[in-house]
């Protein structure tokens, strides 16, 4: 895990906190809405939210599929909007994802599967689009620079607060924030599907990914030095998911005329 001192926890939340008003001042918009799952990330954004914008003006919506998320993480997420004093709502996704299972054509599993995040992020429009509210995006610097979210799901939000935080900065972030122990200590999930990783899905944890991640893009290492430095076949692996995943944050290309 990278190494934050108190100074640099206090200047990054400063930080944060005023990008977050400056970018709703900007756009003309006070309120804003949040998937909350009981994880990590999106307790560390709700809380950065609640520090910037006052807990009047976030909303916290739990979209759990019913059979499939744990009743703990729900549970938990319910726990911290309570603590944080916002207002939530539960909105299970199970009735919708029943109607975009019924198509002309055979949807494969991984369709299937990324039909889950557009469904919440579905949800969390309709919201934003009634109150006037801006969506807070819940994805870490880890998770965009691979590409490890849904395009128009997960990815799809107005804002950004912890997308320059690598997931392993996140941990010492979230204890500085007082985010529970419990949510903390989680081993990272999209629980899209049944025992679901992100170590599982990544081939490696975060504590093996991001020193790759950090060496590459923040300071500029070549991959023949990385290859040097970490598991050869582990940096080809993050590289190769990278160059296919660019797109992921990338907008639409337009065609020249």
């Amino acid at each position: 895990m990278y190494s934050m001192s108190s100074g640099d926890l206090k200047r990054t939340h400063s930080k944060i906190t005023k990008e977050i008003k400056s970018y709703f001042k900007k756009a003309g918009f006070k309120k804003a809405v949040i998937g909350l799952s009981g994880g990590l990330d999106s307790a560390v954004t709700v809380k950065l939210g609640v520090d910037a914008l006052g807990k009047k003006n976030v909303h916290a919506i739990l979209m759990p599929e019913k059979g499939l998320t744990k009743t703990q993480n729900t549970k938990d997420a319910e726990e911290l909007a309570k603590l944080l004093g916002i207002q939530y709502s539960i909105q299970p996704i199970n009735t919708l994802l029943k109607q975009f299972q019924k198509t002309d054509w055979e949807q494969n599993a991984w369709a299937e599967l990324n039909m889950k995040p557009r469904i919440r992020m579905i949800y969390l429009y309709s919201y934003a689009n009634t109150k006037k509210a801006l969506v807070l995006g819940t994805s870490n610097r880890s998770e965009l620079l691979l590409g490890y979210g849904t395009k128009y799901g997960d990815l799809g939000s107005d804002i950004q607060p912890i997308g320059n935080l690598y997931k392993t900065e996140l941990v010492k972030f979230a204890e500085y924030l007082k985010i529970p122990e419990k949510i903390i200590r989680k081993e990272p999930t999209a629980e899209l599907m049944p025992c679901q990783t992100d170590a599982d899905d990544l081939g490696a944890t975060y504590f093996e990914i991001d020193p790759i991640l950090k060496a590459r893009f923040d300071k500029k290492q070549s991959v023949s030095v990385l290859k040097n430095k970490f598991n050869a076949k582990l940096v080809n692996e993050i590289m190769t998911r990278y160059e296919q995943n660019v797109h992921k944050g990338e907008s639409p290309y337009i065609c020249k005329i």
